[in-house]
């Protein structure tokens, strides 16, 4: 009887001690690198990767016009831009917030920086050929989150300008944008496109106005899904306000597993602004275009 009391007593203890190990497996995961960046487990210094695990005890090295950004254990995203030694409970002391849930984009974003064919889920979107080709999503994948909206298109064989048209169902033209680049951003709150609810959209080039793509939809979310998305937002603790590349790398992972493409690919435009001189931002979008069947 006391050898099974025993056995008894060292499982009770493992199921006890299996959370705070479980804590204790990282304090933060490395997201994204640039640089020759450092970090010190114990006494020795090696360079940091992408995936890494850093613990409390862990300090860090950050070289010069380099960038970390990390995800807390809590779910909380932090980006590192100056160089100097950061310790990595010092870090963890000024984190606060957050959710797990929000650990499935961080091991999906990791995948996919190996494997850009890596999907969250299967949107059933389709490259279709054109003279000019926008990286926009079939009509019934055309919905829209967000006001503020941007897509690209590709120029490599046409180049600039070019007009962006909306247009009504009913082909009546709403509002035309020109362009030298072939990226643009437009606020579907703009009074000459608020009151409509399926939009027209197609490019033409300027230098040759028989190159024009086709004609692809944009369409607002009904109102029971918008608040649905709404409420997804806060539950995961993301903030679509949040002006950091990483942020919007996370909103991307969220916008891309609810089917909306459009907004996803609007936030890893943002991102690239926000840090052009990181490449993994560009890589990460444009993995997403090619999983997604936006671009071959």
């Amino acid at each position: 009887m006391s050898i099974l009391k025993s056995f008894l007593a060292l499982v009770l203890l493992a199921i006890l001690c299996t959370p705070l190990t479980a804590q204790e497996n990282f304090t933060f995961k490395v997201i994204v690198n640039k640089g020759k960046n450092e970090f010190k487990s114990g006494v020795t210094w090696q360079p940091i990767k992408v995936g890494a695990s850093l613990l409390k005890s862990d300090e860090l090295r950050l070289s010069e016009n380099s960038y970390i950004g990390l995800m807390h254990t809590s779910g909380k995203p932090l980006e590192l831009k100056h160089s100097g030694k950061y310790k990595v409970v010092d870090l963890a002391n000024k984190m606060s917030g957050g959710t797990s849930v929000i650990s499935k984009y961080t091991d999906f974003i990791l995948s996919s920086s190996e494997n850009p064919k890596n999907t969250l889920k299967a949107t059933g979107a389709v490259h279709r050929g054109s003279n000019i080709t926008l990286y926009l999503p079939v009509s019934d994948q055309a919905l829209i989150f967000n006001d503020e909206i941007t897509f690209g298109w590709d120029k490599d064989k046409i180049p600039g300008p070019y007009e962006v048209v909306f247009n009504s169902l009913f082909e009546d033209e709403l509002h035309h944008i020109e362009t030298t680049d072939n990226v643009v951003s437009v606020n579907m709150n703009d009074p000459s496109l608020s009151n409509e609810d399926n939009i027209i959209v197609y490019v033409i080039s300027k230098s040759d106005p028989n190159k024009v793509s086709e004609r692809y939809s944009l369409r607002r979310l009904s109102k029971a899904d918008n608040e649905r998305i709404k409420s997804q937002l806060q539950e995961y603790n993301l903030n679509v306000d949040e002006n950091s590349a990483l942020n919007k790398l996370y909103l991307a992972s969220f916008f891309e597993e609810n089917s909306l493409l459009i907004d996803a690919a609007t936030a890893l435009q943002e991102a690239i602004k926000l840090e052009p001189e990181v490449p993994f931002y560009q890589d990460a979008y444009q993995g997403f275009l090619i999983r997604n069947g936006l671009k071959k």
